[in-house]
């Protein structure tokens, strides 16, 4: 019950603070912050990968109907939970996880967050910023601004981290 309530405020925040914040800030050179990946990363790896979609479809949705993007984010967040437990198992062996540690980078070390989260974060806004542009002519565009807006939006989410989450015993 405990976990449910953390993870309903988590989606409240993380919605809020990128519709009401993050959509709000023109940085320039097509850099665009999304930090709300963070919520269905931060779900238990046990989770089943069926409800994990419908909650990433919901969530997304929640965030094009504030945006005005037309299921932009919720196609990026669907993949990005598709993809979940596949770069997770690159990374982690599957029989060293205790499932009763929460994923976050407190717990699991900068370096596994940087190759896990990283991966999953640029993948998710690779294809945002292609489905965005839908031109092959524009690869190098989509590209610039990926490799422009991902470290950003990555150090926000360990801020974010840092800030929020507690470290298990």
């Amino acid at each position: 019950m405990n976990g449910m309530i953390l993870n309903i405020t988590r989606f409240v925040v993380l919605l809020f603070v990128q519709v009401l914040l993050l959509n709000q800030i023109e940085i320039g050179f097509g850099i665009q912050i999304m930090v709300y990946p963070l919520f269905i990363f931060l779900l238990p790896m046990k989770m089943n990968r069926i409800p994990l979609l419908f909650l990433s479809f919901f969530f997304g949705l929640s965030i094009d109907a504030f945006s005005n993007t037309y299921g932009l984010h919720t196609s990026a967040i669907l993949l990005f939970a598709f993809l979940k437990p596949v770069i997770f198992n690159l990374f982690y062996n599957q029989d060293d996880f205790d499932p009763s540690i929460e994923i976050n980078i407190l717990n699991m070390g900068m370096m596994w967050f940087l190759k896990v989260f990283g991966t999953l974060l640029f993948i998710h806004h690779f294809w945002f910023f292609f489905i965005e542009m839908l031109d092959l002519n524009k690869v190098g565009f989509v590209f610039q601004k990926t490799l422009l807006s991902v470290p950003l939006s990555f150090m926000i989410c360990i801020l974010l981290q840092y800030l929020f989450v507690k470290k298990q015993k």
